[in-house]
């Protein structure tokens, strides 16, 4: 009897230690995430009472979602061992093709040419990832330079072009049932062919394998340089249609759109568990992490905080985060 009872208090210490809530950390956290989210928004009650509603609710998840969307390409490539620092580039870029091609096009057209315009540089970036061995942070960096001089001359050249944003992405802003954000009928199925293809295809398995140990999964016979063009034409892809989102939910269409979004896409995965060094994570936790951020804007904004404290902001949650994934997962 004292044996049993003695193995009570042990086994509960146990469960309660740092090391086990460690453990929790590296392989579900997701469960920490949604706690913090919880507690910014309790936070946000109550420096705000009231300010919880539906409509509060529905213009978050509004919000969230293009970010979210553009996290996709970061946890994509973060998975190989990679970044896309071209990302919110390629995003503004698809955006005001789509909203400058719309008039003479029309916006089914013009719609595929700003997504194409967004998988061929994801394409130009695969190529010199995969096939030319560039760095990935230096490659997408120039990239995305290159697309941000491109589209200041198509701005000379499409002066005379209208720039509105089609109905058809504006519809992405509003609501349906008075509370329903229309966003969500693009993005729920979007996120779940993401999550499903992580965990359930081979080529899921093959982005953790080639982020793990790419020289192992080379010798394994795998083409490597193959997966990462592949990866990158979809972070491509997904660029794109987080560009349209984005100037669906800001009705408008800037060269710019997206810039200011390239370092929260990037905190949200890291944020939600994608390790930078590749080989873990998921896309699961980059969504949370996109919500936990579109909250403590929310709480930022009623603080009155300014611009710049939302940058330090990320900033630190980056490093913070990144510091305690690597001392979690190197003790492990």
């Amino acid at each position: 009897m004292m044996g049993i009872g003695g193995t009570a208090p042990n086994a509960s210490s146990a469960w309660l230690s740092a090391s086990a809530w460690r453990v929790r950390f590296r392989d579900q956290p997701i469960v920490p995430l949604l706690i913090l989210l919880l507690l910014l928004i309790i936070v946000l009650q109550l420096v705000q009472p009231g300010i919880i509603s539906v409509a509060w609710a529905s213009t978050t998840v509004k919000f969230a979602t293009p970010l979210a969307i553009l996290a996709a390409c970061q946890t994509l490539t973060m998975l190989t061992g990679g970044i896309d620092l071209s990302a919110a580039t390629v995003a503004s870029m698809a955006a005001y093709i789509t909203a400058t091609q719309a008039t003479s096009q029309g916006a089914a057209v013009a719609i595929v040419l700003g997504i194409a315009a967004a998988i061929l540089v994801g394409a130009v970036n695969g190529i010199g990832v995969g096939i030319f061995r560039v760095q990935p942070l230096i490659m997408t960096l120039g990239t995305g330079l290159i697309v941000a001089g491109f589209v200041t001359v198509y701005q000379v050249i499409a002066v005379a072009s209208s720039e509105n944003v089609p109905a058809e992405v504006a519809w992405l802003a509003g609501t349906s049932l008075g509370w329903f954000p229309n966003c969500l009928l693009l993005f729920l199925p979007l996120a779940a062919a993401i999550i499903f293809g992580l965990r359930r295809t081979g080529f899921g398995r093959l982005l953790y394998a080639v982020g793990d140990n790419p020289a192992a999964s080379r010798l394994a016979g795998v083409r490597v340089w193959q997966v990462l063009l592949v990866v990158y034409m979809l972070s491509g892809l997904l660029a794109g249609i987080a560009g349209l989102a984005f100037s669906g939910v800001a009705m408008a269409s800037t060269l710019q759109l997206v810039d200011p979004y390239l370092l929260p896409s990037v905190a949200a995965v890291v944020i939600g568990g994608t390790s930078i060094f590749g080989g873990r994570g998921g896309y699961t936790g980059s969504i949370v992490g996109a919500l936990i951020l579109t909250v403590l804007v929310s709480l930022l904004t009623v603080l009155d905080a300014p611009g710049a404290v939302r940058q330090i902001l990320y900033g630190v949650i980056i490093l913070g985060v990144a510091a305690a994934y690597t001392r979690v997962t190197s003790e492990s």
